[in-house]
Formats: C-alpha cells, sequence, structure tokens
C-alpha cells in the first residue's frame, strides 16, 4: 500500500515534465514524431525509475496517537510517582501518584514550583548537562515525614528538541520505618520492662528464701508479681501497637467507617470499668451518622484511650460528644469531644502529653496502670487519619480533648491539599 502513492507521484512528475516540454517544442514548431517518441520514453523511464527510489517517510497521525495512549495509560498504572521534565526544568508529564504527592505540581510550569529540595534540581541540572543518570535522596515532612531515593535519568526527545529528565520516586518510607521500628522496640522494651523485671526477680529471690515458708509474705508477693506481670503485657501491647501505626502511617486508610457508632460501642464498653473507678461515662450523640475515612480498629483504639485516660485522670463525670464543623482551610469536619471534670493538667505540660513516656505524675500513672503511651498511639493514629488533636484543660476545672477528622465525602479534596501545606 505505500509503494502505490509513492509510484503514481513518480508518474505524474514525470509526464508534467514531458508535457512541458512538448509544449515548449510545440511552440517553438520543431515538434515532430521522432521528438513525441522520445518524450514517451522520457515519461515511463522516469516513472520507473521515481517508482524505485527511497520510500518517502508517510505521517501516520492515528498510530502516533495511538502509541502516546498507550504510554499515558501505562504512566498511569505505575504506583510510584513519575515526573518527565525538559531541558529548562519545566514539567513534560506527571502520573497520578506525583500528583497526589505534589498538588503544586503544573504541566508546563518549573518543578521548583512543587518540589522544593535543591539536591533533587541540581540533580536534574546535572543529568541535563551530562546526560549521566543519578540518584539523590529526598525527604519530606509535611503532612507527614516520608523518605524516597528520586532516581533521575536522561531521556532524548522523540523529535529532536533535546534531552530532556525523567524522575523516578522509589519510596523508602516503609523500609526505614520498619528499620527503626526495631531499633525502637528494643530501646522501649529495654528501658521500660527493666523495673518491673527486677522486681520480678527481687520476689522471687524473696519467696525462695527468707518467704519459703511465710504463707501471709507469699500470697501478697504473688499478687504484687502478676500485677507487674500485667503492666509489663500492657507495656508490650503498646509499644507494639504504636509500632504497627508508626509503620503505617505515611498510608492514609480508604474504608469508610461511622465514627458514632465506634464511639457508642467504646461508651458502652468502658462504662463497667468506670463504674468501678467511682466515674460515669456518657454518649451525647448528635446528629449522625458521622462517616469519616478510617480504620475502625484503629480509631476505637483512638477513642477507647481517651476514655480511659478521662477515666483515669478525671474525676467523676466522663462526656463524650459528637458534631461537625466547616473550617475554612480544611473542609468539613466530625469532631469527637471527650470531657471530664477532673483536676485537670497544668499549661506546661500539654505540649508534652503526646510524647512517648511522658508523664505528668509518674507515680500517679503507673498506679492507674498507665504506660504513658495512650496519647501517643492517639497522635500517631490521628496523623494517618490526616486528622487533629487538641487538649483544653483548666486546672481545677477539668479538661476537653478535641479530635477532628475529616468527613467523608465532605471537600476532601480542600482536606488533602491542605495537609499537603502542613498542620494547622
Amino acid at each position: 500500500m505505500t509503494d502505490r502513492p509513492r509510484s503514481s507521484q513518480a508518474w505524474t512528475g514525470a509526464a508534467i515534465a514531458a508535457g512541458l516540454f512538448a509544449v515548449a517544442l510545440a511552440l517553438s514548431g520543431r515538434l515532430d514524431l521522432p521528438l513525441i517518441l522520445a518524450g514517451l520514453g522520457s515519461v515511463c523511464l522516469g516513472g520507473w525509475l521515481g517508482g524505485r527510489g527511497p520510500e518517502a517517510p508517510v505521517p501516520r497521525p492515528a498510530a502516533t496517537a495511538q502509541r502516546h495512549a498507550i504510554a499515558e495509560a501505562l504512566l498511569a498504572h505505575v504506583p510510584d510517582p513519575v515526573i518527565l521534565v525538559d531541558r529548562r526544568t519545566l514539567v513534560v508529564e506527571a502520573n497520578p501518584a506525583a500528583r497526589a504527592l505534589l498538588p503544586a505540581l503544573l504541566q508546563a510550569r518549573p518543578l521548583s514550583f512543587a518540589l522544593r529540595s535543591p539536591e533533587v534540581l541540581d540533580g536534574v541540572e546535572a543529568v541535563l548537562s551530562s546526560g549521566m543518570p543519578r540518584r539523590v535522596p529526598l525527604s519530606t515532612r509535611v503532612p507527614l515525614e516520608r523518605t524516597f531515593e528520586v532516581q533521575i535519568g536522561a531521556l532524548p526527545m522523540p523529535d529532536g528538541s533535546g534531552v530532556s529528565a525523567v524522575l523516578f520516586l522509589r519510596d523508602l518510607t516503609s523500609a526505614r520505618r520498619l528499620e527503626a521500628m526495631r531499633v525502637d522496640f528494643v530501646a522501649n522494651a529495654s528501658h521500660e520492662l527493666r523495673t518491673p523485671l527486677a522486681t520480678l526477680i527481687g520476689f522471687i529471690e524473696t519467696l525462695q528464701g527468707p518467704a519459703r515458708e511465710d504463707t501471709q509474705a507469699r500470697e501478697r508477693f504473688l499478687e504484687i508479681m502478676r500485677v507487674q506481670a500485667l503492666r509489663m503485657t500492657r507495656l508490650i501491647d503498646d509499644l507494639l501497637s504504636l509500632s504497627r501505626i508508626e509503620l503505617r502511617e505515611h498510608v492514609a486508610p480508604t474504608t469508610v467507617v461511622d465514627l458514632g457508632a465506634l464511639a457508642r460501642q467504646m461508651v458502652d464498653a468502658q462504662g463497667p470499668p468506670a463504674e468501678a473507678r467511682g466515674a460515669t461515662v456518657r454518649f451525647a450523640d448528635g446528629d449522625g451518622p458521622y462517616p469519616v475515612p478510617g480504620d475502625a480498629d484503629e480509631l476505637a483504639r483512638v477513642i477507647e484511650n481517651l476514655i480511659e485516660n478521662a477515666v483515669k485522670y478525671g474525676g467523676g463525670h466522663v462526656g463524650v460528644a459528637l458534631s461537625r464543623e466547616d473550617d475554612t482551610r480544611l473542609g468539613r469536619r466530625i469532631v469527637l469531644s471527650v470531657t471530664d471534670d477532673g483536676p485537670g493538667i497544668p499549661p506546661e505540660h500539654i505540649p508534652r502529653l503526646t510524647e512517648r513516656f511522658y508523664r505528668v505524675d509518674v507515680a500517679s500513672s503507673r498506679a492507674r496502670g498507665g504506660t504513658g503511651r495512650g496519647l501517643a498511639i492517639v497522635k500517631h493514629s490521628l496523623n494517618r487519619h490526616r486528622g487533629r488533636l487538641a487538649i483544653d484543660s483548666t486546672v481545677g476545672r477539668g479538661t476537653v480533648v478535641r479530635v477532628s477528622l475529616p468527613e467523608y465525602g465532605g471537600d476532601a479534596e480542600v482536606a488533602r491539599v491542605a495537609d499537603q501545606a502542613g498542620p494547622a
């Protein structure tokens, strides 16, 4: 099919040339039979030779567009961010993963507008000038701390306009957090388990020695040992929970749960233990349901920890309530409030309450069965859920803990972009 247009064009050109030559001879009065035969022979020879010449490229816009569509589809299904920039470092193309990571990434705009990393930008310039690939580390801290390895390679453009650069961002967050989780778990376990283990060893040695035949001392020591063993169990459970949450902190949940139903379940579950401590827990449900994107188990643990803290360290009345609010920056939010009428928290302690190991009163916390990790678990769970935690307390009047979560379907895009801009 490609030879037919080429041959017809050659014959047409030869015929036009012979025709013009014949007209010129006729006008000069020199046209005769030998010249006519020579002209026809020239037409045949020119057409035959033209048909045997090199084939001219025939543009195929449909095939080119199809190849571009396939390339875009393949790029869209790459789970890691991929960015293509030209020789002026203007963004040529980016896949959905890159746009989700860098919302300010726009086509035909400089890469520096969206990615403000001197190491990466210098690496792109070096690749564009030398053509040699490079690997550059990248760390982001907003909205969450994440670690990437940016592989930068040179890519010649098909249209011959020069060399471009392609950036492939490999997410190393999970691997780095897994490594840190192992180190932290060993350090935390050795730090927190040292005291109860020393207590257990001391009582065991006492029971094996001086108190071997003392029945009353044996019963008292066994009860203390049981309490210390339960404390170690809670410590290990909290450390494992915290490590698991931190490992997945950068992965936002995609399922939808009803925060109101979870809150009611936790209130019902915490009612009997609260009554045993002389406290009551009341739930004030508003205009439900309250759908939020979240992990049901983690959110249940968040509510459970907040209620337990209010019962342990608050007064005799604990209130749990749900409401909605419109935030001009974060969009539609659902707010969970846990209120108590206890002694309150001094203001100098509030900024550090979510730190691991931190306790306002160490002796009182241990006596009530606290491990110092409840609010740390809450903080990291809310980070994963793109939530906010606020603690307001007045000494002598009680404490209010507010948890704010994005409502499912309520300006979710606005909230996501605001999260990329940083915490409130």
